[in-house]
């Protein structure tokens, strides 16, 4: 496992300390950035964790993330194509509790050949990838 990526449910449950999952992410967090591997998320991700970071506990929070994680995390950018395989897909699936977003890092993470993600979402699992914790 050189490539993990990392989901917005992971970010979340990293940074809130009264997330149910915030233990396990936390010990998880700290084995992935001192273990080496490349951890890459999307900017439909950034888009996203900025957004609930911001309304759920303000603007520092957003900086904390800004400054402190984004540094080591590598960017994946959206292309047009991707984002079409994305929107496909999600319509396809017809899931209320599914999201474009998650739909869109589908398909990034098949197009990157990237197998695991650190992640909180079964979608992923039902997806065929492997699952941090």
């Amino acid at each position: 496992m050189n490539n993990v990526y990392v989901d917005t449910s992971a970010f979340l449950a990293v940074l809130d300390s009264d997330d149910s999952h915030h233990n396990k992410a936390k010990k998880e967090w700290a084995e992935l950035v001192f273990s080496g591997v490349n951890l890459y998320c999307s900017n439909y991700i950034l888009v996203e964790t900025f957004a609930l970071l911001q309304h759920r506990f303000g603007m520092d929070a957003v900086k904390l993330f800004d400054q402190d994680i984004l540094p080591i995390m590598n960017i994946l950018w959206i292309t047009e194509p991707l984002h079409s395989r994305g929107v496909s897909a999600y319509l396809t699936a017809s899931k209320r509790k599914l999201s474009l977003i998650d739909c869109v890092s589908f398909e990034v993470m098949r197009h990157y050949d990237v197998k695991s993600a650190f992640v909180f979402d079964a979608h992923f699992k039902n997806q065929g990838f492997e699952c941090l914790p």
